[in-house]
């Protein structure tokens, strides 16, 4: 595939905290009404979080502790490992198909709208 049918945010040579502050000010435009956010560790930089203060986000970092061994539950870290086994149930969704973002971006809303369909007609 080239990198050339992607949009600029997803190539390879950019990085992470470019990502994230777009990631932050998309988050703004569409949801003004929220708040806080919850970031791994490895997000925990200087203009990340001047960024995220500056369009008045509280983030927090979870963190993973010094003195652990083996494996530990992380607080919120749950969530999306469970969002992401929901979407690993579609075929589609299990290895990236997709030549096109777009393509690939409807599957993901189609499999978590199905989800959701699926818990309203069970209530």
């Amino acid at each position: 595939m080239k990198s050339a049918q992607y949009p600029f945010w997803c190539r390879a040579h950019c990085s992470t905290h470019f990502h994230t502050q777009m990631i932050l000010d998309t988050v703004r435009k569409h949801w003004p009404w929220l708040r806080h956010l919850f970031a791994d560790g490895a997000y925990d930089r200087t203009k990340l979080m001047d960024k995220a203060a500056f369009l008045d986000f509280t983030i927090e970092i979870v963190k993973r502790s010094d003195a652990a061994v083996g494996f530990e539950v992380l607080p919120r870290r749950w969530v999306v490992e469970r969002t992401f086994g929901w979407m690993t149930r579609w075929r589609r969704l299990v290895r990236d198909y997709e030549e096109r973002i777009d393509c690939s971006q409807a599957m993901i809303h189609v499999a978590l709208g199905s989800l959701l369909l699926r818990r309203i007609a069970h209530q």
